[in-house]
């Protein structure tokens, strides 16, 4: 059985008998149109149920078994059998149920990319550490991480994808059996997929699955592989969150790699690099320009790939002329990979941006969303107005952006319903409206005008949800005090829920007026009109917005007593962590430095110190980086 409860904090969990889930985590009504919480649903209840062992569920899911309670691990250090299995298979059973929904595109999106981001820091754990250390201090809470659960289900995917799921079901089913009502370790798991391995001539692996997976669950981080194409030679390295080039460190970790990949379109033979390099003859290129390759094909092992300037020329090549000859799942990595290789200085920002040519001709939501979150961060808005490269970037993207953003303006103004079952959609739109409008696209500011304008002539009309952030923000910002004030008379309705609410409280920040503004954050101060804790909400959304860091800034020095008092020294240090974001040249900085060493306490400049260190290098890189951009942009603008 499954029983929703109104408070409870572990938000699901997988009792025998009896299932218990946070309200959100389970009840959906038919006629809520947010498919996007359904398919939330979905998910949460496929990864408890991954968790149980009946017959019921064994006959409909694909004749899957079940991990956690059927077979538990042995010890906490192999946790990752419990909640990384159960992970991989919640994405299985949610695209069963709801087959609209992409397994391959949700999982990367959802599992793999945001693990990709945590993974890659020097002292990250592994997946399955030795018993001895988590028998020790270890903190077994710490254990319930996104290594765990989405290293645990990508490590799983990439097994089951070169296993084939038949052999991958085969073997857990077998591996179930015998371990039902007991506990075991992945040594255990691995027994299991060898016999099934031995016994068949299909799949012929290079070394034994222990060799192969313990070099994926013991070793920490992941593998970037570069290819070669003139010599056919691909290399592994560990991908750190900060490549050195002439540090002395020594990251030796090598990992047996599964490589799918494409030749000119054409699906080739899995290889495997079960060294530090390999050359593959296959590989090397012909002297026709239009020869390309491409590795891990819909992301298929738990590594990124960095490609040699030929080969990533004859890809933004390809992608210009004909963008669907790469799988939609695979264009998402690749732009997710040369980002990640840039931020971490891999390659050249440069190198990034010549594979964003093509975007007029890209379709897939998914794709343009990662494109945004690399090129306009929600936290660095504001901060790219103030650079040179703000007028060049609206120019470029806009040009790109309009065929995908008229598509969906179209669908808004004319047939909204139709977006109900489109869940990226229902997850991404927002992000591409809210860019178009802070481009200054005129449509997108009239659109969220007239919508705006809609709701204040009827306040029960309902602002399509999927953009109703941007609406609201954007309705204020064209608007007056007359706007302004009807969100804050609809934060005070009685009827308006914690997401309206906080939709407002973000929304009421949009002011152009400084007047607005300022009256904004002394309402900040109301004990009367406000808690604490939204105090410094108000202030954080105020100081991410154009005019608005400016009137943050000023507001918390000249009020700091009355704030530090009110909020606490914890909200406050974040306040003036988000607010160091926003500093931008020599003198802010200077002004920054000022004031901690003339307002703050002595504990309080001890624990803001590192920050702002942070904030001047951050700023220098940010500085140096812009540069770059800024003159690619101008060379490439008008192509």
């Amino acid at each position: 059985d499954l029983v929703a409860l109104p408070d409870f904090g572990a938000g699901a969990m997988e009792n025998w008998g009896l299932m218990t889930f946070q309200e959100s985590s389970l009840m959906y009504l038919p006629s809520d149109k947010l498919t996007n919480r359904k398919a939330m649903i979905a998910i949460i209840v496929s990864h408890e149920l991954g968790h149980q062992a009946c017959e019921m569920l064994r006959r409909f899911f694909f004749l899957f078994k079940w991990f956690g309670n059927l077979v538990t691990m042995n010890w906490w250090n192999d946790l990752w059998l419990n909640e990384g299995l159960a992970s991989y298979f919640e994405y299985l059973g949610a695209t069963f149920v709801e087959p609209k929904l992409s397994l391959d595109k949700i999982f990367y999106d959802h599992v793999v990319q945001p693990v990709l981001r945590e993974d890659n820091e020097i002292g990250v754990r592994s997946l399955s550490e030795s018993e001895d250390k988590i028998k020790g201090s270890f903190s077994l809470m710490s254990l319930f991480d996104s290594i765990t659960y989405n290293k645990g289900a990508s490590v799983t995917w990439m097994l089951s994808s070169f296993l084939t799921k038949k052999l991958f079901i085969r073997a857990l089913s077998s591996y179930l059996k015998e371990f039902s009502f007991s506990n075991a370790n992945q040594d255990d798991l691995w027994a299991h997929i060898q016999m099934v391995v031995d016994a068949q001539d299909e799949v012929q692996l290079p070394a034994s699955v222990k060799q192969i997976m313990d070099s994926w669950t013991c070793q920490n981080g992941f593998p970037v592989l570069t290819l070669n194409l003139t010599t056919g030679t691909i290399s592994q390295e560990q991908f750190l969150n900060k490549k050195k080039e002439n540090s002395s460190d020594s990251y030796n970790n090598t990992w047996i790699i599964p490589i799918s990949w494409m030749r000119n379109g054409s699906s080739q033979p899995l290889i495997w690099l079960d060294k530090s390099s390999k050359v593959f003859p296959e590989m090397q290129v012909l002297e026709s320009e239009y020869d390309w390759i491409l590795l891990n094909v819909n992301l298929s092992g738990y590594y990124r790939v960095n490609y040699d300037q030929l080969n990533l020329k004859r890809l933004a090549c390809l992608l210009e002329n004909d963008p669907k000859a790469i799988p939609a799942v695979s264009r998402f990595q690749l732009i997710d990979d040369v980002f990640a290789l840039t931020q971490f200085g891999y390659i050249q920002i440069e190198t990034a941006l010549e594979l964003t040519k093509y975007l007029a001709r890209e379709d897939e939501l998914f794709i343009w969303n990662v494109v945004l979150l690399n090129l306009v961060p929600e936290n660095l808005e504001s901060t790219l107005k103030n650079y040179e490269v703000y007028p060049l970037l609206k120019k470029y993207l806009l040009k790109r952006m309009l065929p995908i953003y008229h598509y969906y303006a179209g669908l808004i103004h004319q047939n909204v319903d139709a977006l109900e079952d489109d869940y990226f959609a229902q997850v991404y739109l927002e992000k591409l409206f809210a860019t178009a409008c802070w481009l200054g696209l005129q449509d997108c500011l009239n659109l969220s005008s007239e919508l705006y304008a809609k709701w204040m002539d009827n306040p029960e009309y309902k602002i399509p949800f999927l953009i109703r952030r941007t609406v609201c923000c954007y309705g204020v910002a064209v608007g007056s005090d007359k706007e302004w004030n009807f969100a804050w008379e609809m934060y005070n309705h009685t009827d308006s829920t914690k997401e309206d609410k906080d939709i407002l409280l973000s929304a009421m920040s949009c002011a152009k007026d400084s007047w607005l503004l300022y009256r904004y954050l002394q309402y900040g101060l109301s004990d009367t009109l406000f808690s604490s804790n939204c105090t410094s909400i108000i202030i954080l959304y105020v100081v991410t917005k154009d005019i608005g860091h400016r009137i943050a800034w000023e507001f918390v020095t000249e009020n700091w007593p009355l704030l530090s008092e009110r909020c606490g020294k914890e909200l406050l240090h974040d306040v003036l962590k988000v607010m160091g974001r926003f500093v931008n040249t020599d003198v802010q900085i200077k002004e920054l430095q000022v004031f901690y060493n003339t307002t703050l306490e002595e504990d309080e400049r001890v624990a803001t110190t590192l920050l702002l260190e942070l904030t001047k290098f951050e700023n220098m890189e940010r500085r140096e980086l812009l540069i770059k951009v800024s003159s690619w942009l101008q060379k490439n603008v008008d192509n």
